[in-house]
């Protein structure tokens, strides 16, 4: 259950509609999620992490769209956020991700939060090797 009303008509604040038409035309879709229909209650909560958003995961960068919607996914499982998890996972099909891939993702969480709960468990002594940023390998 959502902490707050969604706001039936939202865009009749100028500021929210200039950010859901930048929504829409970024992402060429006439979709705007639950998410930023919530952020709408606040104008500048929404400009703010919309421009962020739209900063991190919509602008070319060294790691392609797919590969940032996967790490979005790792992210949102970490930190049990199921809404963000069905998000990106729907971004992350329509990007291409295969059955195989989500699969092979999903293994890779579930090993890394098994290691890191054995590692915090344990309370393991950080090799120097890491501390000083060489390569364990050199």
């Amino acid at each position: 259950m959502s902490t707050i009303a969604l706001n039936p008509s939202p865009e009749e604040n100028p500021r929210v509609k200039a950010v859901f038409d930048d929504i829409r035309a970024t992402r060429k879709t006439d979709f705007v999620n639950n998410m930023w229909r919530a952020l709408a209650f606040d104008a500048t909560l929404l400009e703010n992490t919309w421009a962020e958003v739209k900063q991190v995961m919509a602008t070319p960068s060294s790691l392609d769209p797919l590969t940032k919607e996967m790490i979005y996914i790792a992210v949102s499982v970490a930190n049990s956020c199921s809404y963000c998890i069905h998000s990106h996972t729907a971004a992350a099909k329509a990007k291409g991700m295969t059955s195989e891939q989500h699969a092979e993702l999903l293994t890779i969480i579930s090993l890394a939060a098994k290691t890191n709960h054995l590692a915090n468990g344990l309370q393991l002594p950080l090799d120097p090797v890491f501390d000083a940023g060489a390569s364990p390998q050199a």
